[in-house]
Order: C-alpha cells, then structure tokens, then sequence
C-alpha cells in the first residue's frame, strides 16, 4: 500500500544516493522476508482478514506483493514510468495467488542480481534513478508486508534490526522529507519537530506548512516517538497498535502526514 509520491523534479536536500545496508544483504532481506510472507499465507488461509490492512484479506495482501515486484521488474525492463497495462495486476488464469507470488519474487531477486545496484532503473524518486533503490524499497516493503500476514495467521516476529533502522530511514528521508507540494501545503503546520529514536539512532522531523525538514543530529525536539526499531517502523506505517513510547501531541501531526504514504 505504498503511494508513489508525485515529487518536484528539484528534489533540494536530498541524498543522491539513500541506502544504508549493503546491496547483497538487502537481495538476502528481500528473499527471507518474501519466503516468510508466503508461509504466512498459506498458514492464514487466502480469506483471513488482514488487521492491519482495512478491506484486504490475505488474498488481497499477496496480490498486492506479487503485482508491486512485477511493477518494479517492467520499471527496471522499460526504464521509464509503466503503464497500467505493463505490468500484471492478478496472477496467470489458473496459477495460485501465493505460487504468482513465489513466482514474481524469484524473477525480481533474480533481476536485481543480474543488473546490479548501480544499472539505470527508473524510480519514484528523482535523485536516484538505479537499480539499487529498489534492492532497497523492495527489501522493506516486503518486511512490512510478512508483517501484515503473520498477524493475519494470529502472530507476527520482529524485522531484522539493521533492516528496520534502514527502513525507519527510508521512510523519514526518501518518502517524507523535502518540499511538498506548492499546491497542496498543509497550512496549519505547526513547524515544531519530532524526535524518532530507536536502535541508538536518532532522526529529527520538523513539520513545516511546505516542505518536511529531517535531521540525523541533536536537537530541540517538541515531542518523541521511541521505542524498538521494528516496532518504530510498524509505527510509521501505521501499523497499530505498535509498542512504542510516544510523548507530545505534535506526533500527531507527523502521523496525519504519514497518512499520505501509507
């Protein structure tokens, strides 16, 4: 349930490049969390609601999966933005929606390897146009994913440390900071900040009418989101009710922006 966000093509401020993990480890990430993703749905059973996903069972869920990897392979094969009818939204007429989905993850892992990090790839993401942000985005969307279909079998297990800090990042840097739209402002921003601490790592948001500020070092911060880095990545997505320690109601403000992209 991923926006693509329409992004001024002068992205000021941003990282050329956004990742944190090194690109072998995320390929591994990708396939681990794939792999669980289709346990879970086999466990849960393709009618099962999923929690944390208003309106989607567990069907739903993995269609989903599947057709985002087949979106970023026609991303990578086409090297521009596809068109809806470029990429599979349902699986083969005959074919198991978690088969479509085991399916679609091996051609995505393997297409990723085959390119490498550093080949061209259009993205979302104007300041980045590789391969190598989607080793990243794929990575962590199917983190979230194996998530929401673990709950739906009745459990759910912790995202890799390393994996959610670089999620926490990408959410908070790639998705939320930067300038936001001149025609679409939110003009009762507060401009106060909120601290996200986790796993030893600190960011700084400050929630301008404009544009997102975020910030790695020490500072003022007018209210706290904290807690374990999996759980404060769940958080950012929304996924309620997630165990983190939340002071000031300015954190209130940051969730209505999250709201956007997830």
């Amino acid at each position: 349930m991923t926006a693509q966000r329409a992004l001024p093509s002068a992205f000021a401020g941003c990282r050329e490049k956004l990742a944190s993990v090194e690109a072998g480890t995320y390929l591994n990430h990708l396939k681990a969390e794939g792999d669980r993703l289709a346990v879970a749905a086999r466990e849960a059973g393709l009618d099962a609601p999923v929690p944390t996903c208003a309106d989607w069972d567990v069907s739903a869920l993995v269609a989903h999966v599947a057709a985002v990897y087949d979106h970023k392979l026609a991303c990578m094969r086409l090297q521009r933005r596809p068109e809806e009818s470029e990429w599979a939204h349902e699986p083969p007429s005959g074919r198991h929606v978690v088969d479509w989905l085991t399916d679609t993850l091996a051609d995505l892992v393997a297409e990723l390897r085959s390119r490498g990090p550093e080949a061209a790839s259009y993205t979302w993401y104007p300041t980045d146009q590789t391969v190598g942000f989607w080793y990243r985005r794929m990575a962590n969307e199917t983190a979230v994913h194996r998530i929401d279909a673990e709950l739906a079998a009745g459990h759910s297990t912790p995202v890799d440390d390393e994996l959610a800090l670089d999620g926490i990042d990408e959410m908070l840097v790639a998705f939320l900071a930067g300038p936001w739209w001149e025609t679409d402002p939110v003009p009762d921003a507060s401009g106060r900040t909120v601290a996200v601490r986790a796993g030893g790592e600190l960011w700084r948001a400050t929630l301008e009418p404009g544009a997102v500020g975020v910030s790695r070092s020490e500072g003022r911060a007018d209210a706290t989101v904290e807690g374990e880095p999996s759980d404060v990545l769940m958080w950012l997505w929304r996924r309620e009710p997630a165990r983190v320690s939340v002071d000031g109601d300015a954190v209130e403000e940051l969730q209505e922006r999250l709201a956007y992209f997830t």
